[in-house]
């Protein structure tokens, strides 16, 4: 099951008509468009992605995302960790994308089996992204409790990544939202932290 097939609120639950709701669903559906029209232009896009983020993440474990559907692909010349839904947070793996297999939602995921790990860095993925660092994810909170639970007991550095159409004027924020330190797109790193 792609991302975009994912129920609107991301868990199955009746679809949420909040204006958070109504950017979610406009985005996911310019997103598959966009993507589209790229064609060749995709891959050389996943390459300059992966150049801005190995030029500027520092040292540390890097978790990073499987993509889906119309989600960019993240490719770092380092050893990654992998995210497992568990229960209401995520739990990160260190293995080889070839080890992943269909989990929570239809997304891949590491098996339990795999050694767990604390990241440095998470990479996060989006569906929309605002000049200071609002993100709107799939609706189901994984991430933002990961990130919160995660910043209580140490430093970490989360980052974004997208298509540069995703960036967008305004994200509805809740006060449960975690927001981003940067931003990762073909087109550049954006430091949210200055």
């Amino acid at each position: 099951m792609a991302s975009e097939d994912l129920p609107a609120n991301g868990h199955g639950g009746p679809a949420d008509p909040s204006p958070k709701q109504r950017l979610r669903r406009a985005m996911r559906a310019a997103r598959v468009v966009y993507v589209a029209g790229l064609g060749a232009d995709r891959a050389r896009f996943k390459d300059r992605l992966a150049h801005i983020l190995n030029a500027n993440l520092g040292p540390g474990v890097v978790a990073i995302y499987h993509p889906m559907g119309s989600e960019i692909g993240v490719g770092l010349a380092r050893p990654v960790a992998y995210p497992r839904v568990a229960g209401v947070t995520l739990a990160f793996h260190l293995c080889s994308p070839r080890d992943l297999v269909a989990g929570f939602g239809g997304i891949a995921e590491p098996p339990a089996t795999c050694p767990t790990v604390e990241p440095d860095i998470v990479i996060v993925p989006l569906v929309a992204v605002d000049a200071v660092g609002n993100r709107i994810g799939q609706g189901a909170g994984h991430y933002d409790r990961t990130l919160a639970d995660l910043r209580v007991r140490r430093r970490i550095l989360a980052v974004g990544v997208g298509w540069d159409m995703q960036r967008v004027a305004a994200v509805p924020a809740d006060p449960w939202d975690e927001r981003l330190d940067a931003l990762a797109t073909p087109s550049g790193w954006f430091d949210f932290t200055r």
